[in-house]
């Protein structure tokens, strides 16, 4: 017996002493703890493990550990690297980091037998076997195919002997995989067992470093199998993700471009495995249907580290094979969030898992809650501070100390809200509270929300020209024009910041681009020397805000003919500002450096760049420090561009059902007539007129990040003849809907109504 086989032997012996005797199928009838008797066979103790069910796995999960900690060494609690991925920086993954019991040598491209089943000869015995109940081919197939690396190399590789080393090509035949497993659920139960006990033969077998390209396609073949949306074979499962979690960052390189060639239902359905384990351990239905968590801590950080796989795949293909939100948690909204945050602050850079590493998990929900409660202990913080200076001071202690108080005339809005925050810029932390000079009234969220509204609008009005209204986009971007002072752009800055943290959705329309430079970098640095915002711009990005100019570059990049003397252009550019026309060098000397078919890309490159990034930097560093003046969180680290602007400005995503089940209902009640006709033409309406509504009773045409629900959307009764049109109170999201006696009157005002306001509709 070779080593292996008795390293495997002894381990099966050494499980067998520790489980009960009902899992010792050769011993009598009676017999006590601790009588030793002849154990099965590996197969024999692994079925008889899978059929039992009393233990919630917990025997399956001994065996396969067991055996696994023996092929490590003797001492069977040793745990592999833990899994890191930070944000800030990522842990670096390679065989020098596994233990020295796992750096035994392993051959590299061994021949493999030939295999010569097609994909139509499999199906042909597949339709065989059903028909003739005789499973017998089928079973041979199975039973071969998944003993070994190996094996699954020579059924599934286009060439048994092909290389196959690059990232472009996995050299896998994937139409024989889907086959396989699409048929193997249907299959008798003997079948999918031995399957699984292959499966866990191989991976006992194959636990040794470093991997061959034959290696890593067996793990792509393996992660594909259907099998694992049981809970069942959870264990085994764990063991493969365990496995693939700690290959090599090169290996991880290369499992990422072939993931991205799988087909979206597939690539789809082992991402929703995947969430869907990773929710079944954190929240098992039943306490013991899955091993003690404190026993496999590691199964968690293994599978979100194989997620990150199919999410790094995601997000280099040429088009996003499915949604980033779709890699959501929503289960992760359940847990202590902040904890997991506090442990990403602490310990970011070691080797301690949190699912801060891996943000692209967290829904937005739960990073917003995440810079909330981080901004309100900044508050407390503040607060607290404020308060023992007072009272060290022994002076009065005004309960104002704990609100950033804003008092404005509504005749100067804009210059009186720029001198408050300028003057109370060390409160900008504290909860906000505004007051219109001359106006009673106590801000219960009301006013706070009218006078962003009202900022909002008169700052992106285009005769203020502080920004600038592209149509063809629809999109505001920043004037390029000069000034000695840039402290409006910062009040803009801030007045996101302070949005943010609120929790008040702004109706602004930046382009996806304008948040990215947000996030250059993601926590502003401490030298206020440093560049911001000066993210990598392309000509897909000026696509976004200047679609006709982008086309005409497009045209010029791809142009056949003399683009020196048809073009007729140098690397100088020229603007207009305030009436003005300017010239601007690209680079040095531009206005004589003539564009031609060899310099064209860097010529597109510098102009998107100087359109972009250089043309509006002050503008630009001033709006992004006052955004982190207020939103100063390692949280930012954690969002992508995507999802600042839903903080921003709320998710595009309506749904109406949603809101309906929300509404609050002040003079009607819900099942009044009027509310069901309002109800009724609502949901009829096209999205379109969905947005207006939605626009003409909060301000926005966009939903908050907690859903419909955190809207507090209302519905009164107005006493008002019928012929009045609906009126609306943005300030507290609420309708006011006279007592229509029709659906077709109803349907009639509410139309106009919302087709035709002004502004926000500001009662």
């Amino acid at each position: 017996m070779d080593g292996e086989s008795s390293a495997l032997s002894g381990a099966v012996e050494r499980e067998r002493e520790r489980l009960p005797p009902i899992y010792n199928s050769s011993a009598p009838a009676g017999l006590g703890r601790g009588v030793k008797q002849p154990f099965p066979s590996l197969g024999t103790f692994i079925s008889t493990l899978s059929q039992r069910r009393d233990l919630g796995g917990r025997g399956l999960a001994g065996g396969l550990t067991g055996a696994l900690s023996s092929t490590l060494g003797p001492r069977h609690g040793r745990e592999l690297p833990p899994i890191c991925s930070d944000v800030r920086q990522k842990q670096r993954l390679s065989i020098d980091t596994l233990p020295p019991e796992v750096k035994a040598p392993f051959p590299s491209d061994p021949v493999l037998p030939l295999r010569t089943k097609t994909t139509r000869e499999f199906q042909e015995d597949m339709e065989q076997a059903v028909q003739s109940e005789d499973w017998r081919d089928v079973r041979e197939f199975y039973l071969t195919t998944f003993d070994s690396f190996i094996e699954i190399n020579a059924a599934f590789k286009r060439e048994a002997n092909g290389s196959f080393n690059t990232i472009d090509d996995s050299g896998v035949n994937a139409k024989f995989v889907n086959a396989v497993y699409d048929a193997l659920l249907s299959t008798p139960q003997d079948i999918q067992k031995s399957v699984l006990k292959g499966i866990i033969n191989s991976l006992l077998r194959e636990w040794k470093g470093p991997r061959s390209k034959d290696d890593l396609r067996a793990y792509f073949i393996l992660v594909q199998n259907p099998q694992y949306s049981s809970t069942n074979t959870y264990v085994i499962y764990a063991h493969l993700l365990r496995q693939i979690a700690v290959l090599s960052e090169a290996d991880h390189h290369f499992l990422v471009h072939w993931l991205k060639k799988l087909s979206t239902r597939r690539f789809r359905q082992l991402v929703e495995r995947l969430l869907q384990f990773i929710s079944t351990r954190l929240f098992p239905a039943e306490p013991d249907e899955l091993p003690p968590l404190a026993k496999c801590s590691w199964w968690i950080p293994s599978a979100t580290k194989v997620l990150s796989l199919f999410n790094a795949a995601n997000s280099v293909s040429s088009l996003p094979i499915m949604p980033f939100t779709d890699f959501y948690n929503i289960t992760l909204e359940h847990i202590d969030f902040m904890e997991d945050y506090r442990t990403w602050q602490n310990h970011g850079n070691s080797n301690r898992f949190s699912f801060c590493q891996f943000p692209f998990i967290l829904s937005t929900v739960v990073k917003k809650a995440i810079i909330q409660k981080d901004s309100e202990q900044q508050m407390i913080s503040q607060a607290r501070q404020s308060l023992v200076s007072k009272v060290s001071r022994r002076q009065r202690v005004d309960m104002n100390l704990l609100f950033l108080n804003i008092k404005v005339r509504r005749a100067q809005l804009l210059s009186d809200s720029l001198d408050e925050l300028m003057r109370k810029r060390c409160d900008l932390k504290k909860k906000l509270r505004v007051t219109f000079v001359g106006e009673a009234g106590l801000d219960m969220g009301g006013l706070t929300k009218e006078w962003f509204l009202l900022l909002v609008r008169q700052i992106f009005h285009t005769d203020y020209g502080m920004f600038t209204y592209m149509k063809d986009s629809r999109c505001h971007w920043f004037s390029s024009w000069k000034c000695d002072n840039y402290s409006e752009f910062q009040l803009v800055g801030t007045l996101m910041g302070l949005a943010v943290y609120n929790s008040i959705a702004l109706d602004i329309h930046f382009p996806l681009y304008c948040y990215r430079k947000l996030l250059t970098p993601p926590t502003a640095p401490c030298d206020q020397n440093a560049l911001v915002g000066m993210a990598t711009a392309t000509l897909d990005d000026l696509q976004q805000i200047m679609p006709e100019l982008a086309h005409g570059l497009g045209e010029l990049l791809s142009y056949e003919g003399n683009v020196e003397d048809d073009f007729y252009l140098t690397f100088q550019v020229f603007q207009e500002e305030m009436g003005v026309v300017k010239s601007y060098n690209l680079k040095p000397g531009g206005d004589r450096i003539p564009v031609t078919k060899q310099n064209r890309k860097e010529y597109v490159q510098l102009y998107v760049d100087f359109l972009l990034n250089k043309s509006i930097y002050k503008q630009f560093a001033a709006f992004y420090h006052g955004f982190h003046s207020v939103c100063a969180s390692d949280a930012l680290m954690l969002l992508r561009p995507e999802e600042v602007e839903m903080l921003v400005c709320g998710s595009p995503d309506l749904d109406m059902s949603a809101l309906q089940k929300a509404a609050q209902y002040e003079g009607y009640n819900k099942t009044d007539a009027t509310v069901r006709c309002f109800w009724d033409v609502v949901l009829s309406f096209p999205l379109e007129l969905q947005k207006k509504l939605l626009h003409f009773a909060t301000g926005s045409d966009r939903v908050p990040v907690g859903g419909m629900a955190d809207l507090n959307f209302k519905i009164s009764k107005i006493d008002v003849p019928i012929d009045w049109l609906p009126i609306s109170h943005t300030c507290f999201n609420q309708i006011c809907l006279p007592a229509y006696r029709t659906r077709k009157e109803l349907k009639h005002k509410l139309t106009i109504a919302i087709s035709n306001a002004e502004g926000f509709g500001l009662e």
